[in-house]
């Protein structure tokens, strides 16, 4: 009987491995059969291979917000690669490689602005090729109109950062500027020393500000810009827990100096670089000479537009006939 049993499990597994060496060349052929196409396309496909390899040559890494030693506050700055299969698309019907046809994605770097502790902000990403001009308003009324002509003729905006106290006084002009299409910033209310001033009166300060601006062109400022750059740790951290940040400026125009309005420029054009933050006053020297630097910043290079511009991450240079999207 168990002799039976034996010899009947013994011929049941011959029989199950028959039927598996039967049934395996069958499963390993349907593997094989069926291909991925994405693996195909990147084995055979010369034009697939070809876009690959203009990818590897043209990517450029994005750059991480970071604290800088002396600049303190950097934003990062995205980086760009090839979109493989958008450039793919376009040029799959002709099946020949076009370098005008490919198409770019920008990649965002780890670390943003905002993941930093508060810390004041002089200058923007060295790698941007933009500026911004900062335009501090607390007097000087009589040379607004020629400068937001300069800067309408060179289709330029600028950052105009309010004294309260003036936007109190000067509620049509204030919206004018807005109505241009400018951006709005906070300059405090009553251009206070605040590295003298206790927390309370700071807050005071800045939040009365925005309170006026809002009530009077309907939008709170994100950025707040110091009187007379005079500001210690409170005074960031103050702007910080009004969900502001602290802006300062990477090159003075002085122009409340009253300097040669020549002399004014052309310092401005020698030190002006790359995340460069311009800082002015309504004055004569500027009204006089903003036509000539806004023309002389754009023949270096650098396009020009307002602080949330500048610290924006999104690239303003691309390769050359490469599209984006």
């Amino acid at each position: 009987m168990k002799r039976g049993l034996i010899i009947s499990a013994l011929s049941l597994c011959v029989f199950i491995v028959g039927l598996s060496s039967l049934i395996e060349p069958t499963v390993v052929a349907a593997k094989t059969s069926v291909t991925d196409p994405l693996f195909e396309r990147e084995q055979n496909d010369e034009l697939y291979k070809k876009i690959k390899a203009f990818q590897e040559e043209h990517r450029v890494a994005p750059t991480d917000a970071k604290i800088d030693r002396i600049w303190k506050a950097i934003p990062g700055y995205n980086g760009l690669e090839v979109d493989i299969e958008k450039s793919y698309e376009k040029m799959k019907e002709s099946g020949a490689f076009d370098s005008t046809k490919i198409v770019f994605k920008e990649v965002p770097p780890n670390v943003h602005l905002n993941d930093l502790a508060a810390e004041p902000i002089y200058r923007g990403n060295q790698q941007k090729p933009m500026a911004a001009l900062l335009i501090n308003v607390a007097w000087g009324n009589e040379y607004i109109l020629p400068i937001l002509k300069a800067l309408q003729e060179a289709d330029v905006k600028a950052t105009f950062f309010y004294d309260g106290s003036w936007v109190k006084k000067n509620p049509e002009l204030a919206m004018m500027i807005y109505m241009e299409g400018h951006e709005i910033g906070n300059h405090a209310y009553s251009h206070p020393d605040l590295q003298r001033r206790s927390k309370t009166e700071t807050y005071q300060e800045i939040d009365k500000t925005n309170d006026v601006i809002v009530e009077t062109i309907g939008v709170r400022p994100t950025w707040f810009a110091p009187p007379s750059g005079s500001f210690n740790q409170t005074t960031i951290e103050v702007a910080d827990e009004l969900e502001m940040k602290t802006i300062l400026w990477t090159i003075d125009t002085v122009d409340w100096k009253k300097p040669a309005t020549e002399e004014m420029v052309n310092r401005i054009l020698k030190g002006i670089d790359k995340g460069y933050m311009v800082l002015m006053h309504p004055t004569k020297p500027v009204a006089e000479g903003f036509a000539d630097m806004i023309a002389g910043i754009k023949a270096k290079g650098l396009q020009l537009g307002t602080v949330s511009e500048l610290m924006s991450e999104k690239r303003i240079d691309q390769l050359k006939d490469a599209q984006q999207e």
